[in-house]
């Protein structure tokens, strides 16, 4: 149960760099509103914002930020927040296919930024399910490859927790269950003692398309711009990088 290196490989990487920007810290807090907002204040009974949480705490969001971002969400304090949910589809380089999405307080300003980014690095937008259809809802959780975590020790943590499958990218492992089985997956990861980088529902491709050197520069490009954008949350692709045209990429940075 294994697979290629691809952008969600890459992702991780660059939180470490991302967490230094107050960009990233925003995107952060927006994700902890909107599950303190749709679940409650309590961390124990939400278990959507339980792991926005955790996901801002690994990427260093100070406590008090992350307090004030939990009652701004559920309304405690009269200093409420209101974002819609936008998912745009489209097509990268090649035909790579793209899920993009954004939490917004002003839906004119996200569309028009995201056909921006589109139109100057090779990307178009694509009509409302011609894109969707080949992603599945996921949930997903990653864990850094560290001493004394390999592939046996996370199956044997997750055998009996609805997996599907797990994934080794090299620099990290990924977990992937049926959403409801994420907080069960998580669970049985945190009482055997793996560490997670982060647990969240995403948009996974049914298949991916591999992708050479120039292709996936120019996928890359394209993600890296989109991403920079205050209202994209997250960007998802069937992009498939071989391990040695991610080494080539590695080495360029």
């Amino acid at each position: 149960m294994s697979g290629h290196s691809k952008w969600a490989t890459t992702k991780h990487k660059k939180a470490v760099i991302d967490a230094r920007r107050a960009k990233s810290f925003a995107k952060l807090i927006k994700n902890i509103e909107v599950a303190a907002k749709l679940g409650g204040a309590d961390l124990g009974g939400n278990p959507t914002l339980y792991d926005a949480v955790q996901k801002a705490k690994k990427t260093s969001v100070p406590n008090d930020n992350i307090d004030r971002a939990i009652k701004r969400g559920a309304g405690i304090g009269g200093d409420a927040v209101e974002y819609t949910s936008i998912m745009y589809e489209a097509y990268g380089p090649n035909g790579v296919a793209l899920m993009i999405e954004c939490l917004t307080d002003n839906k004119n300003r996200a569309a028009a930024e995201v056909r921006t980014a589109l139109s100057r690095n090779g990307g178009t937008l694509a009509d409302p399910g011609s894109v969707a259809y080949n992603f599945t809802r996921k949930g997903v959780i990653s864990i850094e490859a560290v001493d004394g975590v390999d592939e046996d020790a996370i199956l044997e943590a997750v055998m009996d927790a609805g997996v599907e499958d797990v994934k080794d990218h090299g620099v990290g492992f990924e977990v992937i269950t049926e959403p409801a089985q994420l907080v069960t997956a998580r669970e049985a990861l945190q009482a055997a003692g793996i560490d997670y980088d982060s647990a969240e529902v995403e948009f996974v491709a049914n298949l991916e398309i591999e992708v050479d050197l120039e292709t996936a520069r120019k996928v890359e490009r394209l993600i890296d711009a989109l991403d920079d954008l205050d209202d994209v949350q997250n960007v998802f692709s069937n992009e498939d990088v071989p391990a040695e045209v991610r080494a080539r990429l590695d080495e360029e940075d």
